[in-house]
């Protein structure tokens, strides 16, 4: 069965990039609250004893997905809302296996001043495109992805193996996509990030994908 879901989120996966690439608004929607289920079931259908609470960082991206369809600010606050509840669901799935006896500060340190930098980076790059209050949405937001990294980070310097590097990976992307998606929802340039939502999109998916494929591999 997990084949079956995989074939269905790649098929899905594929129609709704094709669909951003073509910048495509009425179809876009259509499939994507479609992709983080399959990436779910495939999960499930992977592992013997799911981790409820990696199901519980699933449901809130899937959550997040469905708020960030409409064109409404609200609704993209709530979005981002369910967005942060998934990376401290994340945050708990790595936790468990960091040793934090193997972490150097001084390896740590300069990773978190880079994800810090492109932090402010995105923040300048929208200053004048965003209100006072979507600037705190935005740097709590990703303050939040950011950390969800450092301890993706964190884990793969505890255990080295193919788990938990393919997991990082997947969080580097999820930060990709969501400094990306600021860019796109709120900078009045439509050209500065590559065909947009299919930048976005094309990170997320992955990302999300990579993750759950990590934890697999650490059964």
């Amino acid at each position: 069965m997990k084949y079956l879901f995989f074939a269905l989120l790649v098929f899905f996966s594929v129609v709704h990039l094709m669909d951003s690439y073509r910048d495509d608004e009425k179809k876009r929607p259509c499939t994507k609250p479609f992709l983080l289920p399959l990436i779910l079931c495939y999960y499930l259908f992977s592992v013997g004893t799911p981790s409820w609470i990696l199901l519980g960082a699933l449901i809130t991206s899937w959550l997040g997905d469905v708020l960030l369809i409409p064109k409404s600010k609200v609704c993209f606050i709530l979005g981002g809302s369910a967005f942060t509840a998934c990376h401290f669901f994340f945050i708990f799935v790595y936790s468990a296996n960091v040793d934090f006896t193997c972490i150097k500060p001084h390896i740590l340190f300069p990773v978190a001043l880079l994800y810090l930098a492109l932090i402010v980076w995105d923040f300048r790059a929208l200053w004048s495109h965003m209100n006072m209050v979507m600037k705190i949405c935005m740097t709590v937001y990703l303050t939040a992805n950011a950390t969800m990294n450092l301890f993706a980070l964190m884990q793969l310097i505890s255990n080295p193996c193919l788990g938990t590097a393919i997991a990082y990976t997947g969080a580097v992307l999820f930060f990709v996509s969501d400094i990306t998606l600021f860019l796109v929802r709120f900078h009045k340039n439509r050209h500065l990030v590559f065909k947009r939502h299919f930048t976005v999109m094309l990170t997320y998916i992955l990302g999300e994908f990579l993750i759950t494929q990590g934890v697999i591999l650490l059964g």
